[in-house]
């Protein structure tokens, strides 16, 4: 309710561990476990210490997707320095056929959206003909800023896999804090690859967007 100092809905909670800013600007040492990200939402997105790969949060699972293309289920003490996570609850059911891209999809996930001014998550289990994605490699100190990092990132291409798509759309108001529109990691459904989504070609997929009206930030 507006004006209500009720404590949020843990379960209708985004969580935000740093903000992108931050990450822009180089501050990759880890401040949460990934235990601690575990026992705030059992799905999301973010990378880890030392911006070492593309961190996916799974059914209660942290996989982490390394710049070599390898993935791993990383131990509770491993730490990231950006997550985002909630406890993911379909509050609108998405099922799409045939999109031939990633601009296209989220034309279509942008549509479904109630209101512009509230963060939700987003996932999607299907069938991809294509997928695109990549990872960042572990960095030294002093650490460089991330437009340094992504000018050489490794990149990945899948074709004719099944995966899971996850992550967040953040409304324009969220800049300096996240990234406004979609951000999407993709992992493959036997857990051998993945990444931060480039670009993707679904032939069926169906899921749902959880709407996160409770917005933390540690």
């Amino acid at each position: 309710a507006v004006g209500s100092s009720a404590p949020p809905d843990p379960r209708d909670t985004l969580h935000q561990t740093s903000t992108i800013n931050a990450i822009l600007d180089g501050r990759y040492d880890g401040l949460i476990t990934c235990g601690d990200l575990k026992r705030l939402g059992d799905t999301g997105i973010g990378t880890f210490h030392a911006l070492d790969g593309e961190l996916i949060l799974l059914t209660g699972i942290v996989f982490q997707v390394r710049a070599d293309g390898s993935v791993t289920q990383v131990p509770d003490s491993a730490t990231s320095p950006f997550a985002c996570v909630t406890f993911f609850e379909t509050d609108i059911a998405v099922h799409v056929n045939n999109v031939t891209n990633l601009t296209e999809l989220c034309r279509i996930l942008d549509g479904l959206i109630p209101d512009k001014n509230i963060p939700c998550s987003v996932r999607l289990t299907g069938t991809f003909p294509y997928v695109k994605t990549r990872s960042v490699p572990r960095q030294d100190k002093p650490y460089p800023k991330l437009v340094e990092v992504t000018a050489s990132q490794p990149e990945f291409e899948f074709h004719n896999v099944k995966g899971d798509l996850v992550g967040f759309w953040s409304p324009d108001w969220v800049k300096a804090l996240n990234v406004p529109g979609f951000h999407l990691h993709f992992l493959t459904a036997n857990r051998t690859g993945g990444g931060h989504l480039l670009d993707c070609h679904i032939a069926e997929a169906e899921g749902g967007l959880d709407i996160t009206p409770a917005f933390l930030i540690q």
